[in-house]
């Protein structure tokens, strides 16, 4: 047999595009998947911890806004700078860094002694959660055929809900029997046990090996795993149809005409990731002081995440079927009646549990559609920078949510206000997609991507 590279340079896109996923391909999936679900558990451990610290403590509830909102900002932090390294860098060593040093992290809030040592731990441990989704979405995106891209990276992303609706379950069990902290020791051992697999099993970025020039012989190796035909050695000549971005990395997302859409992304991203996290870190606590006992104010909780977690599935099928912005609209106008029926007073516990699905389903569930859009709106070599930045935007909403909740809480709003108040954000978010169709030329493929996203 003739070899692939024998008839001139070979197009690594064009080489996935039309490979069956293979061992590599899976392998990879596998391991962005396990660090999405990492990353999940570790950002909802402290909603679910966080009835339990308070009256360990003996401080009042709005204490643990600030809390709440620390971790977020050091996500900003570090899916704004890292996405950018890893465009520059690579995916791989910035994924198993990040890993690395939110694990430590989150090993050392175990032994915090107060609410400033609890803050400071949980701002420097999102700094390396921050690294995770970016560039778990970009490298996902590279590693699936186009045809299917969309849905895989929605798939993948359900692994932070999966890792929400773990650490509720693990949480229910754990707190009663060893405490709070025993939630944060196995939150943090997890992550260095997966950050050594990825060092040993997990490949680069073939486009971005590409783009910048590295490891010849290890981006051949890859290729010939994902398409033994091609017999490649070092001496390839890979190609890639983008180009790698001149000057700011973020700038970028501007130019082309991609402005409105960018803009668009980060009204989206905002919105929805305020509520996630008012939702998330609230909610148990709003249960609890409703006079519910403390399981059931956790097993709440953690429905939102199942909600979540299933609704991925579900809206990656309808994504594949009606696009992004149609379903992703529809989903969040779901999402504000869902809300604003949670603070409806006296409501028995079954449909508490089913509402909180449903407002999980489409609030938790819309992220990593949202994450897939902007995989797919993308180029490979801003890919990394523009779903990081996209994340980064929103994670200014996720600090946001959690203190206007504790806010809402110290100044006596209802449980009621507070839930209809929570209700309006994603009547943005549904107009912001809405928006996105309308204005950018990518619009025909985000409502319906069938082959259609780059």
């Amino acid at each position: 047999m003739v070899s692939t590279v024998a008839q001139g340079a070979v197009d690594v896109a064009a080489v996935m595009d039309r490979s069956p996923m293979g061992p590599l391909q899976w392998t990879t999936l596998a391991l962005c998947f396990l660090c999405m679900v990492v990353d999940g558990f570790d950002i909802q451990a402290l909603g679910y911890t966080a009835p339990t610290i308070v009256r360990e403590w003996g401080v009042a509830n709005a204490v643990m806004g600030p809390v709440f909102a620390a971790g977020n900002v050091g996500v900003l932090i570090g899916a704004l700078v890292f996405s950018m390294a890893a465009d520059r860098i690579g995916r791989r060593p910035v994924l198993i860094v990040g890993t690395v040093f939110f694990g430590l992290m989150t090993l050392l809030t175990a032994r915090a002694g107060g609410i400033t040592q609890l803050l400071a731990l949980r701002l420097v441990a999102g700094i390396g959660l921050g690294s995770i989704a970016p560039n778990v979405s970009a490298l996902v995106a590279e590693y699936s055929p186009a045809r299917h891209r969309a849905t895989v990276i929605m798939i993948v992303g359900v692994g932070l809900t999966v890792g929400g609706v773990i650490g509720g379950f693990v949480s229910a069990a754990l707190i009663p029997a060893f405490g709070w902290r025993a939630v944060f020791y196995l939150g943090g051992v997890i992550p260095l046990v997966i950050a050594l697999l990825m060092a040993i099993l997990l490949p680069e970025s073939l486009p971005l090996m590409v783009l910048l020039g590295k490891r010849p012989d290890r981006l051949a190796a890859w290729a010939n795993r994902i398409d033994p035909s091609l017999g490649a050695t070092a001496a390839t000549r890979f190609t890639r149809p983008d180009r790698r971005p001149s000057g700011v990395p973020i700038l970028a997302l501007f130019r082309e005409g991609r402005g409105p859409a960018t803009l668009l992304l980060w009204v989206a991203n905002f919105m929805n990731l305020f509520n996630l996290y008012a939702l998330s870190s609230w909610l148990p606590t709003l249960i609890r002081e409703a006079g519910l006992p403390a399981a059931t104010a956790v097993l709440v909780g953690a429905t939102l995440q199942l909600g979540g977690a299933i609704g991925t599935f579900g809206l990656a099928w309808l994504v594949s079927r009606g696009g992004f912005v149609r379903t992703l609209g529809i989903t969040f106008i779901i999402a504000s009646v869902a809300i604003a029926t949670i603070g409806t007073g006296g409501l028995p516990l079954p449909w508490l549990y089913a509402v909180v699905f449903v407002a999980g389903w489409c609030v938790v569930g819309s992220q990593p559609g949202l994450n897939a859009l902007s995989g797919a709106f993308y180029p490979t070599a801003m890919r990394s920078t523009g779903v990081g930045a996209g994340l980064g935007v929103g994670r200014i909403g996720a600090v946001v949510g959690p203190i206007i909740g504790g806010r809402l809480m110290a100044a006596q709003w209802t449980q009621e206000s507070m839930f209809h108040a929570a209700a309006a954000p994603p009547l943005l978010a549904a107009a912001a997609i809405i928006g996105l169709g309308l204005v950018s030329s990518f619009g025909a493929g985000a409502w319906n991507p069938g082959g259609k996203t780059r």
